[in-house]
């Protein structure tokens, strides 16, 4: 982060402010997203968005033809969390709209290329997460020791794993706009969960159908609680 100065000018404004508050739930917004909430046209918005990032309290990233902002790191959303305490909060000008695909479905399960992502998809990655089996990093994860023995054991990574792909990385997702897991794990975690039939391919949709067995077998192999259907 830049000097103090810099970062009261960056963040002095209401607009920028309530960008910033946006962005404290973790997940990461485009700037139109941004302009909408703050209630700004998109040119304006692109702007702050400058500054915030000039004065190190944002970073973004492009996945497809996207280009999400979210909060440089956990020491920024303590700053920010500390400044809106002392103001007494900032109120967003605009409840954000719906992120992602509209269809319920494709948010609570989907497959992203190989691997699992919406609501499942993220929870699994913040339950490894928790857990410390993997740590997200930014644009980067790593498994630990004991989460790669973890996995051995549920029989998700094979013993003879060996692969030019990174082992695990995280995938902003779409719909829950905070990351997912791909790279070897994730598609691991994916084809595990297919073929011992915790989830079904819904026809014609990337869509995931949850299954009874399911729910029981990422309540037991992750700690996450997930409704069949």
């Amino acid at each position: 982060m830049k000097c103090s100065a810099e970062i009261g000018a960056a963040v002095g404004q209401p607009a920028p402010a309530a960008m910033l508050a946006a962005l404290m739930d973790g997940r990461a917004l485009t700037a139109g997203e941004l302009a909408e909430i703050a209630a700004i046209m998109p040119q304006t918005a692109s702007g702050h968005l400058t500054r915030l990032s000039s004065a190190g309290l944002i970073c973004a990233e492009k996945q497809g033809r996207h280009r999400y902002h979210r909060l440089a790191s956990p020491e920024v959303a303590q700053m920010i969390e500390s400044v809106l305490l002392i103001a007494g909060g900032v109120a967003l000008t605009r409840p954000p709209r719906r992120l992602g695909p509209k269809d319920a479905a494709l948010r609570a399960a989907r497959s992203c290329y190989d691997h699992l992502a919406g609501a499942l998809g993220v929870s699994i990655a913040d339950a490894l997460s928790e857990s410390g089996a993997v740590e997200i990093a930014g644009d980067a994860d790593a498994l630990s020791e004991s989460g790669r023995a973890r996995l051995l054991r549920l029989g998700i990574l094979a013993p003879d794993l060996r692969s030019a792909r990174p082992i695990c990385r995280p995938c902003l997702d779409w719909s829950e706009r905070r990351p997912h897991l791909a790279g070897v794990l994730g598609a691991a975690i994916c084809t595990h969960a297919l073929e011992h039939g915790w989830l079904r391919r819904r026809p014609a949709t990337r869509a995931l159908e949850i299954t009874p067995a399911g729910s029981i077998g990422f309540k037991q192999a992750f700690g996450i609680v997930v409704t069949p259907g």
